[in-house]
């Protein structure tokens, strides 16, 4: 087995997640289970992590919240910078030549090296973990308070019908009884009912 293949036993499947490649091959199935949660990495004991507005991640931060010191971060980066500056194509075993030979002369072991990035892959691993824990709280949370404001919403609804349907029943039942009533108005005459309407007191002439 290549070393690229046996990565994700290396560190107990936290070393490396590739991207999914894109287009429709990418799409999960309807058929697939959701992936089960992974648990989290208690590596932030000291001090939380840092929050990621808009999904902009302050590295620097979420490696100092897991303990990792500045010389730590320094000889990831120094070694990454070494790496970086080869000219493409180098092959891979004069690459390990001139990066091993350039780490020597710092005077930092190698076993340090690989510790202080390991360190680093496990912090944004548990970065990563924290986070959809706590997105998952925070969807399951909304997701409760949605569903109460829907049988809320429904319940409105219910209460605003059942209030129309017994208005409009009112305004039938006393259209009704207005017209059996006026026929004693209509006994007596307009004129009448006129002339009483606007002396009384008791009265409000219709507009």
């Amino acid at each position: 087995m290549s070393d690229k293949k046996s990565w994700g036993s290396t560190v107990a499947g936290w070393f490396v997640v590739q991207d999914p490649p894109s287009g429709d091959a990418a799409a999960p199935s309807d058929a697939e289970p959701p992936p089960a949660p992974q648990p989290e990495l208690n590596v932030f004991a000291s001090q939380p992590p840092p929050a990621a507005p808009g999904g902009v991640v302050d590295f620097d931060k979420v490696f100092e919240a897991a303990g990792i010191g500045d010389a730590e971060r320094e000889r990831v980066t120094r070694t990454q910078d070494l790496l970086n500056s080869l000219p493409p194509g180098t092959e891979e075993t004069v690459k390990k030549q001139i990066v091993m030979a350039s780490l020597r002369a710092f005077g930092v072991p190698i076993e340090q090296i690989i510790e202080a990035t390991a360190q680093e892959i496990q912090a944004l691993e548990a970065y990563i973990r924290n986070g959809a824990a706590d997105t998952d709280k925070v969807t399951a949370e909304a997701a409760q308070r949605i569903k109460q404001y829907e049988d809320e919403i429904v319940k409105l609804r219910t209460v605003m019908q059942q209030r129309v349907e017994e208005q409009q029943a009112v305004v039938k039942r006393s259209n009704d009884k207005k017209l059996e009533v006026q026929k004693v108005l209509e006994f007596f005459g307009q004129d009448a009912v006129a002339r009483v309407v606007k002396e009384s007191p008791k009265l409000q002439e219709p507009k």
